[in-house]
């Protein structure tokens, strides 16, 4: 008997330094942006449950129109994901209106990565936009989630005139 519990006791040790050693993993393995920084506008869907491709038209979910120009657009969403928290910049830039951005999750720090390009669309401007998980396969609807949120509160981030 005591044999077993001393092999439980080991068993359990062994999992608890497992589970650590995989979080510290998660927080600390390095981002490709090669991988990761890719053009939402062509990138093949994702097709699993941890990830949301918007774009318009086509595969996806449809890109909403917004009376704004493109770099103003691009500000506006830069200035809501980096209000966000635990979201950082991995490559790209406001000014070239392609940015991928890294939304961790508050407990295990598990990374997102969310894609953005925003486009001319006549006198307004879209977004086309890819968020995917890294570790996993279902996010239960989070990368969605955060999505519509975000998109939510563009408007709010636009400055006012004279501001």
């Amino acid at each position: 008997m005591r044999n077993m519990m001393t092999g439980f006791a080991g068993l359990v040790g062994i999992l608890i330094v497992l589970a650590v050693a995989f979080a510290v993993f998660v927080r600390v393995a390095p981002s490709d942006p090669v991988r990761w920084h890719v053009d939402p506008v062509t990138v093949e869907p994702p097709g699993f449950p941890g990830a949301v491709l918007m774009r318009p038209g086509g595969d996806g979910m449809d890109s909403p129109r917004f009376d704004m120009s493109p770099d103003a657009l691009m500000a506006a969403f830069d200035r809501v994901a980096r209000a966000s928290p635990r979201v950082t910049v991995l490559a790209g830039s406001v000014d070239d209106r392609h940015v991928t951005y890294i939304a961790r999750s508050a407990l295990f720090g598990f990374p997102d990565y969310i894609t953005v390009r925003a486009l001319p669309d006549g006198d307004g401007a879209r977004l086309a936009v890819v968020s995917r998980l890294r570790f996993g396969y279902d996010d239960m609807g989070v990368n969605r989630a955060r999505l519509e949120g975000w998109l939510a509160r563009i408007d709010d981030a636009v400055p006012m005139p004279g501001a």
